[in-house]
This record gives structure tokens, C-alpha cells and sequence, in this order.
């Protein structure tokens, strides 16, 4: 299988971060199969109609602010979307209605793999797989190194630069606290049309495999995440090829911790070096965009300054000139009085 230049620096971003800290990050292990009774959901995409009600779901529950279109606004399928600051999910249009066929969407979000690459690639543990499934976040302890953006195969995390000293990643998180509490995550609660099934990974393998097998002429003889990059807890089933809905077919089974292995071994010194690289790369870009943000500071201080001497020496200057005005209206005035009492005794003297 050949190797693109995100994947080889996913690869090195994620054994240059294990060999950082000398440990494997919260991922598991080479040998990981998945936590026993995890949960998943699977997307059936034959279902989806795209009515959104799902992003409307997710944006309730986590409390995201309110997006500029309505989610009954339908012209966001003109173009493909993703995550971005304050959206964990969205739903995107692949094929138009045709030929009496349906449109085809698929609902976009992370995929809460088994094996995490976003958990393997981070030295300072800020990702974890629960035993719930999901895929937490913490970013307390996140540097911002983004090597999480590097390692993830279908580049689903997202960045929040409305904070520029303290960004974070964007994500969703497939509602963990919900699932604590007995429920289910907000956005298969809300789909009308059962387009996605929450419940044990096992069983919902099961449910993909029965569809497949009772309606052959409907959907594609793979369930997608079943194995794709050592597995999933988020699947799909699909009428189209996976390619046609966006989903990467080139990415393999091969988990995480196998790739960064094999990258650890073959260039140690590399890999040893890169995170320590990046994370000074990092540390530098933060002292500079400090410095620059200071000198921004102090050149509107300045600005401000300027400008405030100039309105004073304006209102020092307009208050001399209504100053000399009035002293000259006020001699105006007495030589009008005086010339006038004059004019009136004369006249009463004639």
C-alpha cells in the first residue's frame, strides 16, 4: 500500500511522540482487538435522508452556539463541509436525486476508533479510549502540538483559534457523558428515519451483516470500520461505494501502534527527535505570536496616545480661539453701549 505524505507524517508524529515519553499512549496496545461490551454506532446510509435533525441534536446537547443558516436550510449541501469551530457533526450531500434514486448523504463526525492514532500521537495523553467506546479529549493537558491532526487518517479533528494562546480540538465525542447516564448520544436520538443505531459493537456488526445479507441489491458487501484502521466504534453501511461518500478506502486494518512501531525501528533517531522538534517549533511560534501580540498592544497604545495629544492640542486650540472671540465680542458689545449713550445725551442735550 503506498504511503502519502500526511500518513508518513502521521506515522512520525505518532512514533516520535511514544518514544517521547517512552510509553504507549492511551490507545492500548499492538495486540488490542477492542474493549469487550464497548458501544458504537452504525450509519446506515440508505436511511439518511439529510434533514439535519442529527446537527441540530448535537448542537443542543453540547451547548454549541447556534450556526449563521438554520438547520432546515438545505443550500449547505452546495458544497462539502466539516468540522469547525463550534460544529462536532455535520452532513454532507454526495449524489443528487436521479433516475427515480434518492440523493445520498452521510453524516460526518469522528469515528472513535479502537485503536485511536489521535491517542497514539499524543505525548501528553490528552486523547483516551474509554471502555465506553468514545474517545475523550482532555485539553487541560493538550499543548497544541496538532500532532493529533497529522495522525488521524481521515483528518477529522477540527482546531479553535478564537483563543490564539489557548486552542483547542474540535471533535465530537459521541455524547460519553450521555452514555454514562444510560442514554443515548443526542444525534441518534433525534434521527427520524433510524438512520443510526447506537448499541454493543458486537451486536451492531450483527444488525450491518443481516441487512447486507437480507438486502444484497441494496447495500455494498463491507461494513466500513469493522476493520479499517484496526477498527472503529463509529461504522458504516452503504448502498454506494465508500469512495462516493467520502469514505477513504486506502487507509487498510493496520492499527496505529503497528505502523509507529515499525517507524520507531526503522529511523529511531528521527523519530526520537520529532516531537522534541515540533514541540520547540511550537514553543517558539508561542514566544513570537506572544511578542507580536504585545508590540500589536503597545503600537494601538501608542496610536491611541497620538491621538488623544492631538484631540487635546485640538480642544486646547478651539477653546483659545472661542477664548479670544468672546473677549472680542465683549469689547464689540461696550463700544456699542458706549457710542449709544453718547448718541442719547446728545440728543437730549439739543
Amino acid at each position: 500500500m503506498s504511503i502519502s505524505r500526511r500518513n508518513f507524517l502521521g506515522m512520525l508524529a505518532a512514533a516520535g511522540a511514544s518514544a517521547a515519553v517512552g510509553k504507549k499512549a492511551q490507545a492500548a496496545s499492538a495486540d488490542f482487538t477492542g474493549y469487550p461490551d464497548s458501544y458504537g454506532v452504525l450509519h446506515d446510509t440508505t436511511l439518511c435522508v439529510g434533514c439535519r435533525s442529527c446537527e441540530e441534536a448535537c448542537n443542543r446537547v453540547n451547548n454549541l452556539p447556534a450556526p449563521e443558516k438554520p438547520f432546515t436550510d438545505k443550500t449547505v449541501f452546495e458544497k462539502k463541509r466539516r468540522v469547525v469551530t463550534g460544529v462536532y457533526t455535520v452532513v454532507n450531500q454526495y449524489k443528487e436525486a436521479k433516475d427515480g434514486k434518492p440523493p445520498i448523504f452521510r453524516k460526518m463526525q469522528c469515528n472513535h476508533c479502537l485503536e485511536p492514532a489521535c491517542a497514539n500521537a499524543c505525548f501528553v495523553s490528552a486523547f483516551k479510549k474509554t471502555p465506553e467506546g468514545p474517545v475523550v479529549y482532555d485539553p487541560s493537558v493538550c499543548v497544541g502540538c496538532r500532532f493529533c491532526l497529522l495522525a488521524c487518517p481521515w483528518a477529522l479533528p477540527g482546531y479553535e483559534y478564537d483563543d490564539p494562546f489557548a486552542p483547542v480540538v474540535i471533535r465530537c465525542t459521541m455524547c460519553y457523558p450521555r452514555i454514562l447516564e444510560g442514554k443515548l448520544p443526542g444525534c441518534v436520538e433525534a434521527c427520524p428515519m433510524e438512520a443510526l443505531t447506537f448499541g454493543k459493537r458486537d451486536d451492531l456488526i450483527k444488525i450491518a451483516r443481516e441487512r447486507i445479507r437480507r438486502h444484497p441489491e441494496r447495500y455494498q458487501d463491507h461494513i466500513y470500520g469493522e476493520h479499517e484502521n484496526g477498527g472503529t466504534s463509529w461504522m458504516y453501511i452503504s448502498g454506494e461505494p465508500f469512495d462516493d461518500v467520502g469514505l477513504r478506502t486506502d487507509i487498510g486494518t493496520t492499527p496505529p501502534p503497528k505502523l509507529t512501531a515499525g517507524a520507531l525501528g526503522a529511523v529511531p533517531i528521527v523519530v526520537g527527535l520529532w516531537p522534541v522538534l515540533l514541540t520547540g517549533i511550537y514553543g517558539i511560534n508561542k514566544r513570537k505570536e506572544k511578542i507580536a501580540a504585545k508590540e500589536k498592544a503597545d503600537a494601538v497604545a501608542k496610536a491611541i496616545a497620538e491621538k488623544q495629544a492631538e484631540a487635546d492640542a485640538a480642544l486646547k486650540a478651539e477653546k483659545e480661539k472661542a477664548k479670544k472671540a468672546q473677549a472680542g465680542a465683549v469689547e464689540k458689545a461696550v463700544k456699542k453701549a458706549l457710542a449709544d449713550a453718547a448718541k442719547k445725551a446728545k440728543e437730549e442735550n439739543a
